[in-house]
């Protein structure tokens, strides 16, 4: 079955059957994926670092399969990471000259698990350095790009990966979350992004090991989740990479999950709570329109009860913020920065600048008290929680946050673009992005599922419904069908 570059079209689970049913070979995927990424990565910057061993990798899996030998779900499949995950002898940076020749000795948990179940790792994403920024930009190999408007950003700190999924340069990504940088990324690119319960995905060494300065921040914040194109990639990803590790002491009890296994069954009678702006954030009102049309989508062809309400807390960015740094190496990240000025970016400087009190962090630990207890009681009366993922579309190249958003400017980060997301980080609760719709520019818009904690099923399920009623899949930007 001779495809040719069609088969970077195909979803990640379509790939993983057409190679078990000896369709095609691993090798003719993984060479049509780098194909695309020697291609399109000069012009987007998704890549970092391209494996130099995935076509011997994959030459053994098709050996495997050709002698018959038991094969893992992602078998001969590519799979890229991102560079905050650690892989064992491929570089991982963090996105920092910190770490421009680090080759980890070890893999994350879930590269690991990736590896057991057969995937090829095919490269590194670029991120943000150790995640600290919402755009993909940092000193060692600057600024990833939109496929759907190269002149804008990829978000971030995924923007990598969501970038290189959308743009057909590999079918399954894994991202990291620590205030949406699944999520954001997602939205922005058009593509799915699940940030599962913390703790559901274990995570270790990164966020989880000292020895790692920046790259050890985000401890009680940070998920790894999937991009892809479809629900059920994602679900098939996400199967793979969960359950229970001790080298997390955050991982979650709970082993063999199959979210794939009840993805169809729909969401009649489900109970919505609509939030246009959680009561304060501003949203461009174009993006408001696309997404009250999705919304209703839940409604009137998926059986849903949705109503408009709020979980009721005040905005916490000032308290996230807070917990940011009291998770960052302050001391270690202060004296490096005192040592080498400019060794690090804007957005980590900031941090380390910023004289911190005792009372800063005991403060930030009780807001995220109350604004996890006003969700969960919230979500006593609603199944999930649907809300924009971004305020506004993917801005200029360039900028950290756009000019204004419904008329507003001098914006922040956090109070501003990222004000629907970094929430969720603070609840522990799993959330997803889907692509609804596309502003009268071209630029995609997407919507956020919010879950009750440990329901991660549901979250795909709804995501999945309203998948098979306004499906994504085939819409392209046109530097992917080139």
């Amino acid at each position: 079955m001779d495809l040719g570059d069609d088969l970077c079209l195909l979803s990640g689970t379509e790939q993983c059957r057409v190679i078990q049913e000896k369709k095609i070979s691993s090798r003719e995927l993984v060479q049509a994926v780098l194909n695309r990424i020697n291609e399109l990565n000069p012009i987007l910057n998704a890549y970092c670092e391209v494996s130099k061993t995935a076509l011997n990798e994959a030459d053994a899996a098709d050996k495997a399969i050709f002698h018959g030998k038991a094969v893992g779900p992602l078998h001969g499949v590519p799979v890229m990471i991102k560079d905050l995950i650690l892989t064992k002898d491929l570089r991982t940076t963090f996105g920092s000259s910190l770490f421009s020749d680090y080759i980890p000795d070890e893999d994350d948990v879930v590269v690991e698990r990736l590896r057991h179940a057969g995937a090829i790792i095919i490269g590194k994403t670029n991120a943000s350095e150790f995640g600290y920024s919402g755009v993909t930009d940092n000193h060692l190999f600057g600024q990833t790009s939109n496929p759907w408007n190269i002149n804008r950003t990829a978000g971030g700190s995924s923007g990598g990966s969501g970038a290189a999924i959308a743009a057909g340069m590999g079918s399954f990504a894994l991202g990291s979350d620590g205030g949406g940088s699944v999520r954001q990324p997602a939205s922005f690119n058009g593509v799915y992004g699940i940030k599962p319960t913390f703790g559901l995905v274990p995570v270790y060494p990164s966020c989880r090991d000292p020895r790692i300065p920046g790259g050890s921040s985000w401890e009680s914040l940070e998920c790894i989740g999937p991009m892809t194109r479809t629900v059920e990639d994602s679900a098939l990803l996400l199967s793979v990479i969960a359950g229970e590790d001790v080298r997390d002491r955050h991982s979650l009890p709970g082993k063999n999950y199959d979210f794939n296994q009840n993805l169809q069954v729909g969401i009649y009678g489900l109970k919505i709570a609509w939030s246009p702006n959680w009561g304060y954030a501003s949203v461009d009102p174009e993006v408001r329109q696309i997404l009250e049309k999705a919304v209703r989508v839940f409604s009137t062809e998926l059986g849903c009860h949705v109503e408009e309400a709020n979980p009721g807390f005040n905005n916490p960015a000032t308290a996230f913020s807070s917990i940011i740094a009291n998770e960052s190496d302050l001391s270690t990240l202060r004296k490096l920065n005192k040592e080498q000025p400019g060794l690090f970016s804007q957005a980590l400087v900031s941090i380390l600048e910023t004289e911190w009190t005792a009372e800063d962090f005991s403060n930030s630990i009780m807001e995220r008290q109350t604004v996890y207890n006003k969700m969960r009681i919230f979500m006593d009366n609603y199944d999930l929680i649907i809300t924009p993922t971004m305020p506004c579309t993917a801005f200029e190249l360039g900028q950290h946050t756009p000019s204004d958003i419904a008329g507003k400017t001098n914006l922040e980060e956090l109070n501003d673009v990222l004000a629907f997301t970094f929430p969720i980080n603070m609840t522990g609760q799993p959330a997803a992005s889907i692509p609804v719709g596309f502003t009268k520019e071209g630029l995609p818009v997407g919507l956020q599922i919010i879950g009750r904690r440990f329901d991660d099923a549901t979250v795909l399920q709804a995501s999945a419904a309203f998948e098979k009623v306004r499906p994504w899949k085939n819409k392209w930007p046109s530097i992917a069908e080139k």
